[in-house]
C-alpha cells in the first residue's frame, strides 16, 4: 500500500463532488515518523457510489459502509462519513447513518487515531485533540471513555497496544474506564482476541503489552492462567531473577525483534504449569509434571484464542519440549537428531536461549548442538533408512508390531552411527531376529 495510489483514489472521488481525507493510523504514524501500513480513506461518498467509481471493489462492511478498493498493488478502505446509533453487541452500534466528516471524527477511539490529513496538501483537520496528545505521549479515548468502550470491548485491547507500542501512557479517565469495562472483554470473540494478542507479541514492546494488560485488569480475562505466575516461587540456584512471571517477562524481552506469534505466545505460556504443580518440601521447590500440564493448558488457550490446528501443535511443542535441553548433553546422537529434525526445531531452539538468558544464563546445551551440527555438515539429518520392512518380513517375522520395532530399532542405531551401510544393517537384522 502506498500514499501515492491512496491520492489516486482520494483524486478521483473528488473529482466526483465527493469529500476524501486520509484517517486514523496513516496520518498517526506519519506525525510520529513511522513509514508503511495502512492507508484508509474517508469519504463523504456513499459506498455504492464509490463502487460505481472504481472498477475493482469488495463491500467488506457493508453495514457501517466500509468498501475495499483494489488498485495498483494495494486494497484500500474507503468508508463512508458516517455517526454510530445506538450499542448493540459490545462489538458494533446498533445501526450506523451517513454523517460530517466532524461526526465522524467523533465516534472514532482514540484521540491518536481521530486526526485527518489532506491527502494532497498535508494539512492536518484536529477537531479531538490528537496532535497534542501525539506530543504529550498520552493514548486518550475520544469523549465519554466508557462509552467508547462499550460500544466496541475491542478497544480495551487495541487502546493497550498502542501504549506499548508508541511507548505512551494511558490517560487517567480512559484508564479508569478501561478498569471498570474491563469485564465487556468477554463479549469479544475469540478470534478478535487472538489478532490482538498477535500484533501485541510479535512487536518488541511484548513485556510492555503484557505488563499493561496486567496493569488494567484485562490479563485475567484473556489470559487467566498468567496471573497465578506472580508470587509463584521458583529455585534460587536456577532462578535468580525472581519467581514466574519476573522469569516470563524476561524472557520475552530476550526473544528476537520479530519472533512469530507462535514462538512469543509459546515463550509467554511456557511455565504455565508452573503455579498449579507447586510443591515446597523440605526446603525444595518442585513443580513436578508441569511441563505435561503446561501442555495440556496451552491446547486449551490455544483453543479459547481459535487458533488453527498447525499453530496449535506449534505452541503446544514448545511448551512441551521446551525443558528436553536440558538432556542434551547426555542425549543419544539418534534422540537429538530427530529432535532437530522438528518442524518446530528452530522456534525451540530460540525460545531455549531466551530462556536460559532470563535465568541462569548456563546454555549447557549449545556444545552438544553445535558439534551435531559440525557432524551433519556432510551428512543428512535424517537419512534414507538403511532397511525396509521387507526385509524384516523376508527373513519369517509376522506383520505386526515387532517389524515396526525392528525398524525403529535400526533407524536409532543408523543416526547412532553404529550401521553405516546396508550391509552392516542386514547382519545386524539377522542377528537380531535370529536372537528373538
Amino acid at each position: 500500500m502506498s500514499r501515492r495510489e491512496a491520492r489516486e483514489l482520494a483524486r478521483v472521488l473528488r473529482r466526483a463532488g465527493h469529500q476524501a481525507v486520509f484517517a486514523g493510523g496513516a496520518v498517526r504514524d506519519r506525525l510520529l515518523g513511522v513509514r508503511g501500513g495502512d492507508v484508509d480513506i474517508a469519504t463523504s461518498a456513499r459506498p455504492d457510489q464509490v463502487q460505481a467509481l472504481f472498477p475493482r471493489t469488495v463491500r467488506v462492511g457493508e453495514a457501517f459502509g466500509v468498501v475495499k478498493v483494489l488498485h495498483g498493488r494495494g486494497q484500500y478502505d474507503v468508508a463512508t462519513f458516517r455517526r454510530d446509533v445506538g450499542i448493540g453487541d459490545g462489538r458494533h452500534p446498533a445501526t450506523v447513518e451517513p454523517s460530517t466528516l466532524e461526526e465522524d471524527v467523533q465516534r472514532r477511539d482514540f484521540s491518536i487515531n481521530g486526526l485527518v490529513e489532506d491527502p494532497f496538501s498535508g494539512a492536518l483537520t484536529d477537531l479531538v485533540g490528537g496532535r497534542d496528545d501525539l506530543r504529550a505521549g498520552i493514548v486518550r479515548a475520544i469523549g465519554d471513555p466508557a462509552l467508547r468502550f462499550r460500544e466496541d470491548a475491542l478497544r480495551l485491547l487495541r487502546g493497550v497496544r498502542f501504549a506499548a507500542r508508541l511507548g505512551f501512557r494511558i490517560e487517567a479517565g480512559t484508564l479508569a474506564a478501561m478498569r471498570a469495562e474491563a469485564q465487556r472483554l468477554r463479549l469479544v470473540s475469540g478470534e478478535r482476541v487472538r489478532e490482538e494478542l498477535a500484533r501485541m507479541l510479535v512487536h518488541a514492546s511484548r513485556r510492555r503489552a503484557i505488563e499493561l494488560l496486567d496493569e488494567t485488569g484485562l490479563l485475567g480475562l484473556v489470559l487467566p492462567e498468567l496471573p497465578p505466575m506472580k508470587g509463584c516461587e521458583q529455585p534460587p540456584d536456577f532462578h535468580p531473577e525472581g519467581d514466574v512471571w519476573v522469569h516470563t517477562l524476561l524472557a520475552l524481552d530476550k526473544l528476537p525483534p520479530r519472533p512469530s506469534f507462535e514462538l512469543a505466545l509459546g515463550m509467554l505460556l511456557h511455565d504455565i504449569g508452573k503455579p498449579p504443580t507447586f510443591v515446597r518440601a523440605a526446603d525444595r521447590i518442585r513443580f513436578d509434571g508441569h511441563v505435561e500440564l503446561g501442555a495440556d493448558m496451552a491446547r486449551a488457550v490455544c483453543g479459547r484464542l481459535r487458533m488453527s490446528n498447525a499453530s496449535t501443535e506449534r505452541v503446544v511443542a514448545l511448551v512441551r519440549d521446551h525443558l528436553l535441553f536440558k538432556d542434551v548433553p547426555q542425549m543419544r546422537p539418534a534422540r537429538l537428531r530427530r529432535l532437530m529434525a522438528e518442524p518446530h526445531w528452530p522456534e525451540l531452539l530460540q525460545l531455549y536461549k531466551a530462556d536460559v538468558a532470563a535465568c541462569h544464563g548456563q546454555f549447557s546445551a549449545l556444545p552438544a548442538i553445535a558439534a551435531m551440527r559440525r557432524k551433519l555438515a556432510q551428512e543428512a539429518l535424517v537419512p534414507p533408512p538403511l532397511l525396509r520392512g521387507e526385509d524384516v518380513l523376508a527373513l519369517g517375522v509376522e506383520p505386526g508390531k515387532r517389524v515396526g520395532d525392528l525398524l525403529r530399532e535400526a533407524a536409532d542405531r543408523q543416526l547412532d552411527g553404529e550401521l553405516a551401510d546396508r550391509e552392516a544393517a542386514l547382519a545386524w537384522l539377522r542377528g537380531r531376529v535370529a536372537a528373538g
